[in-house]
């Protein structure tokens, strides 16, 4: 049940995943017209949000069950009422799950409309509200306390001050302003704060401004199952390759109980000050994060004693987290994909030069977890072959927990490798909304197992290292 456009790539990009989901051995194992329809739904779903907002609970400062009341309390107060549950995942005993609301197709538009950038609308369909960096145009009079339409500028071709704007928007939701256009667009330079205070969103969902910030982080269900996997234990030394923003860094540091060292490096300066700031919002002592192009991580040389940082000599590692850049087109939601095929093909290089130093990084008997949050085959199960093929010192190994679907077909592996891989394909499941009377009367394990599967796309290998040739 479709309620937003499919997402909308670049031509030539478009040309290229319909290569990649219409492969040989795809269409073998599927036939064509099962293959052609799951890769058009998995295009349904991506411009739509997960049906399910993912919070990990940092269990270092409090318990699941506690911060559950919390959480509750705070969702009562903000949905007026509204009783939405809030739910435990079986599997995944650090996180709570959300059902999404919507979408709401009842809601009535309002003449005077505000348009945001494809960022911000995004967020928005999440449970954000709009804060004025992403306000790209408002109707001519616009004033502090009118209720506005919100729409979502998704090919990002308005004018920033535009008085109105006729090209492709999706209807987002309605709000109250907090200031007025000349406040928004303000000639003394750009404003900062709330712009626009969503009461009638599209799509449902809980806001976590300021809310219980050293006790929750916001986290994709994937991105959470990821740490589980590399399962770090007190004491061992672990590298995060590519951390920012820090979710999967402080989610490794909580694991081991804030016992051991976690090195997290990211080459953005930006980001490895986000990541600092988040280890210190949790309260977790034993992340030391560096300003570092993860490519050139291995030393050559023979280091200082006291040298703490990056580079490192190999086989420094108990564990490694490849969490690696990709193409990002498993994010949802996202209804223009703008990247050129060259942009989108540049990964898969990249990767392999991480994924080398990653395993001269790790110690014999060591973990390392390769990860993306994208669709394609050749920065996923591609990638598992050529390394497979490469190091013949690595060995795919199970994954637990074990919640999306086995790889994709097309790479070359056989069906016991595919089944060793975990891909979480948001297609796997019938896009459907989600009211009160239809949340009321669904059971709590079918909840959980739509959202172990409307999620966002993600990709998991687990490697082990047995020895160090």
């Amino acid at each position: 049940m479709s309620f937003f456009p499919k997402i909308a790539f670049q031509y030539e990009v478009e040309e290229y995943l319909t290569k990649v989901f219409r492969n040989n051995e795809l269409i073998t194992a599927l036939g064509a017209q099962e293959a052609e329809n799951k890769y058009q739904s998995l295009l349904s779903h991506l411009s739509h949000p997960p049906a399910f907002t993912t919070v990990r609970v940092n269990t270092h400062l409090a318990s699941v069950k506690h911060v559950k009341k919390l959480l509750f309390e705070e969702i009562q107060k903000q949905f007026k009422g509204l009783h939405v549950p809030v739910l435990e995942h079986p599997k995944l005993q650090d996180i709570l799950l959300i059902p999404v609301i919507g979408p709401r197709r009842d809601l009535k538009k309002h003449a005077s409309e505000v348009i945001v950038g494809a960022q911000c609308g995004y967020a928005v369909l999440r449970g954000a509200h709009v804060y004025v960096p992403g306000i790209v145009s408002t109707s001519r009079f616009v004033k502090a306390g009118d209720v506005v339409s919100v729409y979502s500028d998704i090919e990002g071709k308005c004018k920033r001050g535009a008085k109105e704007f006729d090209g492709v928007k999706v209807f987002l939701g309605n709000g109250i302003s907090e200031l007025s256009r000349s406040e928004i667009f303000s000639s003394s330079g750009p404003l900062k704060g709330l712009g626009i205070r969503m009461i009638e969103p599209v799509y449902l969902s809980p806001s976590f401004d300021n809310v219980l910030p050293s006790h929750l982080f916001l986290q994709n269900l994937p991105s959470v199952v990821v740490s589980h996997i590399l399962d770090p234990q007190p004491g061992e030394k672990i590298l995060d390759m590519c951390a920012a923003p820090g979710g999967k860094t402080t989610h490794l540091a909580t694991l081991m109980h804030d016992q051991g060292e976690v090195i997290a490096m990211d080459k953005t300066a930006n980001k490895v000050k986000k990541i600092k700031q988040n280890a210190e919002l949790l309260q977790l002592n034993c992340i030391k994060a560096f300003c570092y192009d993860g490519t050139k991580a291995l030393s050559v040389e023979k280091r200082e004693d006291k040298q703490e940082g990056p580079p490192f000599l190999p086989e420094s590692f108990d564990r490694i987290l490849l969490d690696a850049p990709c193409s990002g087109m498993g994010q949802r939601p996202n209804m223009a994909y703008s990247s050129t095929l060259k942009e989108v093909t540049s990964y898969q290089p990249l990767q392999r030069k991480l994924f080398t130093v990653a395993v001269k990084l790790l110690k014999p008997g060591g973990v390392l977890v390769y990860s993306t949050c994208t669709i394609t085959l050749s920065e996923n199960e591609e990638q598992v072959a050529w390394a497979l093929k490469t190091f013949p010192c690595l060995q795919l190994h199970p994954q637990e927990p074990h919640i999306g679907g086995e790889g994709m077909k097309g790479a070359g592996l056989s069906l016991d490798q595919l089944k060793l891989l975990q891909r979480f394909d948001p297609s796997a499941v019938t896009l459907q909304g989600m009211d009160i009377n239809s949340l009321q009367d669904s059971r709590e394990d079918d909840l959980i197992s739509l959202a172990n599967k409307d999620c966002i796309g993600f990709f998991i290998a687990k490697f082990i290292k047995l020895n160090s040739k």
